[in-house]
């Protein structure tokens, strides 16, 4: 217990950067996928092949490959210097090319999640949308998104606790998160590796936790009466 007590600004410092990533990947991840998901239900064949053809690759392939193919990719596009500040934090180019790894992966779950919301609205409303003149974007971004993004707030919620716990892979990758702290300190203090494992797993619970009890507010607030 007391090597947690010891070093809890080390282990502040560590899911610290676990919620940056948490927040930025899903962020961006929600951004990607909601735009896939208007291409894989768009009229344009090209665009509804790229849509299926993203998921099918990237829901299917280990976050690990994921992860170290971003790490070995990236760099190669002229892009080695990719470290930016929000405020006081500073991050690494290692933060950003994890950050970017795990939105593109999460980002085919969220669009199969959008996906099956826009197919829960009713067709009427967005013929509706075209019988007055309203474009496909139109409808799609002004009708039936707002109405599925009521529906899918349970499966998003899912998919953001899997991002926050998928996070904890990054530390192979030398970023320095919660989950590498506790590889740290395991190495170091091997006689108080259970307190370490039960002290970062909480840590873990209590942001699981977080996003269920957020998640549960959203969906009362936009809950539908029926």
């Amino acid at each position: 217990m007391d090597t947690l007590i010891n070093n809890r600004d080390a282990i502040w410092t560590g899911f610290q950067t676990t919620l940056w990533l948490l927040v930025f990947a899903g962020l961006l991840a929600t951004v990607m996928g909601t735009t896939l998901a208007a291409f894989r239900v768009s009229p344009i064949s090209s665009l509804r092949a790229f849509g299926t053809s993203y998921v099918n690759i990237f829901r299917n392939t280990p976050l690990v490959v994921v992860l170290a193919l971003s790490i070995a990719v990236i760099p190669t596009l002229g892009f080695n210097d990719l470290a930016f500040s929000v405020g006081f934090r500073e991050f690494n180019t290692f933060f950003t090319v994890a950050m970017f790894g795990l939105a593109f992966y999460t980002a085919a779950f969220v669009c199969e999640a959008v996906r099956s919301g826009v197919n829960s609205v009713s067709t009427g409303q967005a013929e509706a949308a075209r019988s007055i003149g309203m474009t496909f974007t139109q409808s799609l971004g002004l009708v039936v998104l707002p109405q599925a993004f009521r529906t899918v707030i349970p499966p998003l919620t899912s998919i953001y606790i899997a991002l926050a716990k998928n996070t904890s892979v990054v530390a192979i990758f030398g970023v320095t998160d919660a989950a590498y702290q506790m590889r740290r300190l395991s190495n170091k203090f091997t006689s108080d590796i259970w307190y370490i494992f039960v002290g970062i797993a909480a840590g873990y619970i209590i942001i699981v936790m977080t996003i269920s009890l957020i998640s549960t507010f959203i969906e009362r607030r936009v809950a539908v009466s029926r």
